[in-house]
Formats: structure tokens, C-alpha cells, sequence
């Protein structure tokens, strides 16, 4: 096989193996205070 070919094929195993490789992200949740508060039951007409 020629050299370009060679060159060729070896980037591309480069690239699949990056792209498959894992990625270890840390995922932060973040507890947010409510916008609003329910209203209080005071009974059914009030």
C-alpha cells in the first residue's frame, strides 16, 4: 500500500478511537428554591 493510503487509514483509527473513548464528566445538581409557594388550604369558600 502506498504511503497516503497508510496515512489515511491511521487517521481515521486515530479519530475512532477519540471519538469512542469515555468521557468522565462530573454532573453537578443543583437544588434551586421554588419560585413560589402553594397557597394554604383555609377551606372550600374562603
Amino acid at each position: 500500500m502506498s504511503k497516503s493510503i497508510k496515512l489515511v487509514l491511521a487517521l481515521g483509527l486515530v479519530a475512532g478511537v477519540a471519538a469512542c473513548a469515555q468521557k468522565n464528566e462530573e454532573v453537578v445538581f443543583v437544588d434551586t428554591a421554588p419560585v413560589s409557594v402553594e397557597p394554604a388550604f383555609t377551606g372550600k369558600y374562603k
